[in-house]
């Protein structure tokens, strides 16, 4: 399935669409109950997801705890995720570079260079049709603006899937199965579990968490960031559905041939 494709079906699965569909119900047929149950229904899910208290604390029941050293210690090598790309920087004389997302792995992912001394691979292709990769947008920032030098560039994914497996393609023939994996710590749960369908020894190195100065009543109002962060909520809870899904299918296809 194609980026284009996979979107397109994200776009109608998540908010805020998934919720003004139903609400527009009650516009195209305002005599029915069944349409208007649907449109109140639709409504208070859209003022809860746009709420901060609701979006932060879905958004923490997927972020796993921060990476134990001494247990990153044991890999043999730093896996970073590409997090998009910021197109054509006015302040970089028009040239695409990595967007703010990439920018929070890749600071993290340089201190844990410099902390474990484990060589760096960075992935991320094309998925937009921009002229220069990802991971060549990564490779430059890591070694030019943090003095981290990248020792595999992986540039063909679109997606965490093609992420896992062209990377796995890669350092396989290096003899390296236990990675520390760094991304988003909303997305890790889907990327521990993409690269270890691959076949890593994943060790998870998360951040960017979601945290929180206080609660107050500003908290329980709606924003536009908090609909942005229920968004990624059930983007990461599908595609956790869809890995398990994909991981049956297989193992049911391998019974299948061996039998």
């Amino acid at each position: 399935m194609s980026w284009f494709t996979t979107n397109v079906i994200a776009t109608f699965l998540l908010p805020p669409l998934s919720l003004l569909l139903p609400m527009g119900l009650c516009i195209f047929f305002p005599g029915s109950r069944i349409a208007r149950r649907l449109g109140i229904t639709a409504f208070i899910l859209l003022w809860l997801a746009s709420t901060p208290y609701f979006a932060e604390g879905a958004l923490h029941l997927i972020e796993p705890r921060p990476v134990d050293m001494t247990e990153a210690s044991s890999a043999s090598a730093i896996v970073i995720l590409g997090g998009g790309t910021y197109f054509h920087a006015p302040e970089y004389d028009e040239q695409d570079t990595v967007n703010k997302e990439t920018l929070v792995r890749l600071r993290y992912g340089a201190r844990l260079e410099r902390k474990l001394h484990l060589p760096v691979l960075v992935t991320g292709g094309k998925p937009l049709g921009n002229s220069v990769s990802e991971a060549q947008q990564m490779r430059g920032i890591l070694e030019h603006d943090f003095g981290v030098p990248v020792r595999w560039t992986e540039n063909a994914s679109d997606n965490t899937y093609e992420n896992a497996r062209n990377s796995y393609l890669i350092l396989k023939n290096e003899n390296i199965r236990r990675i520390c994996l760094v991304t988003h710590a909303s997305h890790m749960m889907r990327s521990a579990a993409a690269f270890r369908l691959a076949g890593f020894d994943v060790i998870e190195a998360p951040t960017g968490y979601t945290t929180r100065y206080h609660t107050d009543l500003l908290t329980f109002l709606p924003r536009a960031k908090s609909l942005f962060d229920s968004a990624r909520f059930v983007h990461e809870t599908v595609g956790m559905l869809w890995y398990r899904a994909r991981s049956l299918f297989s193992h049911h296809i391998d019974l299948k041939e061996k039998t």
